[in-house]
């Protein structure tokens, strides 16, 4: 009996122990070693969640295996027997005010961090954004830059300590869009441009990929965003410009036929080519896939405007007010 006794005591230490050998191989979970002010939000979301589950958790685990071990059958057991015992005031205070505390607790910071947290919401920051466009494809990544007119294929260059407006559609599949180390992923679908806010605080390369199942190759959907200073970044961009390829439209539908690819980079882009993405399935002025009713998202209007344009996109008609 003492023998049974001592390999039932070592039980739950030996589980703890397994747990933590099992967890170990998370070390280098990307998530949990964010290099932006959204990932950073977002890990905090995770341990605090985390902790508030274990303070359930822990407990109700350990007090099952006590009372598995105290209440077994025992041939000396000599315990009351008490068949009609249904109800203790004292534990139903017990277990049912500790939970329902702590569901309200993280409640409160969901609720708080999912506001904080909105994909759309800008960074604050002196420095003025940097807007990449983002289209997912059979089974590749274009991204766009239409401020610098140049694109690249499955890699990213990002200046450091920046904001980002990634602005997202796919012209393929739905897919998911996903920097573990700079935030979380948000899903790119056709007819419909997603706007996210990224930030990476320090140079570095950082790992991304397509985070949704999308067919025979999608684990080849993956991408790595390289943050510099941005010298560095300024530079790269007349680099490309200098010895790149324009990207033109029928090399665009070459590239979005079903394959995969290399790295690419091309030093101009079809105006509008974006756009004429989100709205390839446009039908008499309205989008299909952006659900009943909604209006096609129209270009952003250049600077000589004229005014009847001007009067439209300040009552509401510009792409962003139409999403």
């Amino acid at each position: 009996m003492r023998k049974r006794t001592f390999k039932f005591g070592l039980a739950l230490p030996a589980m703890l122990l397994l747990t933590a050998a099992l967890l170990s191989g998370c070390g280098d979970a990307m998530v949990l070693d964010p290099k932006g002010p959204i990932g950073a939000q977002q890990k905090d979301l995770i341990y605090i969640s985390t902790l508030l589950c274990v303070v359930i958790l822990v407990p109700v685990l350990a007090l099952t295996a006590y009372i598995v071990y105290r209440y077994r059958d025992r041939k000396d057991n000599d315990a009351p027997y008490e068949p009609n015992w249904s109800h203790s005031t004292k534990l139903e205070i017990v277990w049912w005010t500790i939970p329902i505390v702590i569901i309200a607790i993280l409640a409160v910071v969901t609720v708080r961090y999912t506001h904080a947290l909105e994909p759309s919401k800008p960074i604050v920051s002196e420095k003025k954004e940097l807007v990449i466009q983002v289209t997912s494809l059979d089974w590749k990544w274009l991204f766009q830059y239409p401020e610098q007119d140049i694109a690249t294929v499955n890699y990213l260059y990002l200046p450091e300590d920046v904001p980002i407006r990634f602005e997202l559609t796919s012209d393929a599949p739905m897919n998911s869009f996903w920097i573990p180390q700079l935030g979380g992923q948000i899903y790119t679908m056709s007819g419909m441009a997603m706007t996210l806010y990224l930030q990476a605080d320090e140079p570095g390369t950082y790992y991304g990929s397509g985070a949704n199942f999308s067919g025979e190759h999608f684990a080849d959907m993956t991408f790595y965003a390289t943050a510099v200073p941005q010298e560095e970044f300024d530079a790269w961009v007349d680099q490309v410009k200098a010895t790149s390829e324009p990207l033109t439209l029928e090399g665009y539908e070459t590239l979005r036929q079903p394959g995969t690819s290399q790295v690419q980079q091309f030093a101009d882009i079809p105006e509008s080519l974006f756009h004429d993405t989100v709205t390839r399935y446009v039908v008499d002025g309205h989008n299909p896939h952006a659900g009943h009713g909604a209006a096609a998202p129209e270009p952003q209007a250049p600077a000589e405007t004229d005014a009847k344009t001007t009067n439209a996109t300040e009552h509401g008609h510009d792409a962003h007010g139409a999403h």
